[in-house]
């Protein structure tokens, strides 16, 4: 490198010398039963340590200079009112311990105080706040009762330019406003000095027309107070998403085994913008032959701080 390089330049090679180091290869281990907040360090200490050795980087670092896509935000979020690391409440299912590292995917520095939202189904498909709306995209499941028969004798009140009042299966379409006040399986948690937080909550179900996935929104420029995050802006909005094999196994595990709801896999998914680890599939880690004692999930979040990207 030379004084003469300009700093895009010297971008660039700092990313090649990044990717030339190569990736980094993801097992499956065993993670036991406990989810104590000292398993993230011990998690980062090892990951280190067992990188240097193979003289590769980290999934972190191969992330740099890329940015994580944006995503529709669905119609189930609810702006944070559950300033807390653990959403479980009394969901059951597989315990699931969530880390994240927000940088800036232009300088690679981590988002420092930044607010970051999680929210997802539990493991039958059922969203906090709109129980109402039952399993499958705010369709409350499929139709009941023998189908219609014979034909209209009455002219459709409803002219080409209405629009349906509910979402489409799937959990597309705009925000809707809560059915009830639950709020399991949500929460917001401030990023450290690292850029990382983490969460405590359960691997998600699925729901008609959805593969599995967990909804994220990161928010900068705000203020926390004694209330919780005030002001700012969203940067990223986007989803996390988990392999096929992780979720082949947990569907063997109760209450997930008990989800008739047709499951929608990762490759028939109409959101999952199939890119990877920058569209948001998770790093995991679990011991494949007992997936019930738990599940850890990584990713790296490369996001535009001056932008706004609200879903």
């Amino acid at each position: 490198m030379t004084d003469t390089q300009t700093p895009e330049e010297r971008r660039e090679l700092a990313r090649r010398t990044v990717l030339a180091a190569g990736g980094v290869a993801v097992t499956a281990v065993g993670v036991g039963g406990a989810f104590a907040v000292s398993a993230q360090a011990s998690d980062q200490a090892s990951g280190q340590a067992a990188g240097q050795a193979a003289g590769h980087v980290s999934d972190h670092e191969d992330a740099c200079y890329t940015l994580t896509s944006e995503l529709v935000e669905g119609p189930y979020y609810i702006d944070a009112d559950k300033i807390r690391q653990d959403v479980t409440e009394d969901q059951e299912g597989i315990p699931l311990h969530l880390r994240l590292k927000v940088i800036d995917a232009e300088t690679c520095r981590p988002v420092r105080n930044a607010a970051v939202d999680i929210w997802h189904c539990n493991a039958t498909g059922i969203y906090s706040g709109y129980e109402a709306m039952g399993s499958g995209g705010g369709g409350g499941g499929g139709p009941s009762g023998p189908p219609p028969s014979g034909t209209p004798t009455d002219t459709p009140t409803a002219t080409p330019t209405d629009t349906p009042t509910g979402p489409p299966p799937g959990g597309g379409g705009g925000h809707q406003e809560p059915t009830d006040d639950e709020r399991y399986l949500r929460g917001t948690w401030r990023t450290d000095r690292h850029g990382h937080v983490g969460f405590r909550t359960v691997f998600p179900g699925w729901y008609q027309g959805r593969c599995v996935h967990i909804h994220v929104k990161v928010h900068v420029d705000g203020e926390w107070t004694d209330a919780g995050y005030e002001g700012g802006h969203a940067c990223h909005t986007g989803q996390l998403f988990f392999d096929e094999k992780s979720v082949l196994a947990s569907a063997d595990v109760e209450p997930y085994a008990s989800n008739t709801t047709t499951r929608t896999t990762l490759d028939e998914d109409t959101i999952y913008p199939d890119n990877g680890h920058e569209g948001g599939l998770l790093y995991l880690k679990y011991d494949r032959r007992h997936i019930a004692r738990g599940v850890h999930a990584h990713l790296t979040l490369g996001v535009a701080p001056d932008e706004t990207n609200d879903g």
